[in-house]
């Protein structure tokens, strides 16, 4: 078995929170935090430490606004988080082909 694509995975996204975030944006253009955390079930402490995370590494975008008189955060993948999370995906599907070829 090839431990390459193991190397390979990024770290900012392979942490279990992470993932479920970057999941839960790659299939909507934005979501609130509110919809993500609650989606996911997490506290906001957690919930604003991993979207902090992904801000930093440049994978999510934030953006703040006013609904109703009232603040309003949203978040969605930047070009280079897309593009890290395709990349993730597809290093898994890697691993996942070599697990298939060992058992056959």
């Amino acid at each position: 078995m090839n431990p390459e694509p193991f190397l390979q995975l990024d770290r900012t996204i392979h942490e279990k929170g992470r993932l479920a975030i970057m999941s839960l944006l790659a299939a909507s253009p934005s979501l609130l935090y509110t919809e993500l955390r609650d989606t996911l079930r997490m506290t906001d402490g957690n919930a604003t430490a991993h979207l902090r995370t992904l801000h930093e590494a440049g994978y999510v975008a934030v953006t703040k606004s006013l609904e109703g008189g009232r603040p309003s955060t949203s978040y969605s993948l930047t070009l280079a988080g897309r593009k890290a999370f395709q990349d993730y995906v597809g290093l898994l599907a890697q691993i996942v082909a070599q697990t298939r070829q060992a058992d056959a």
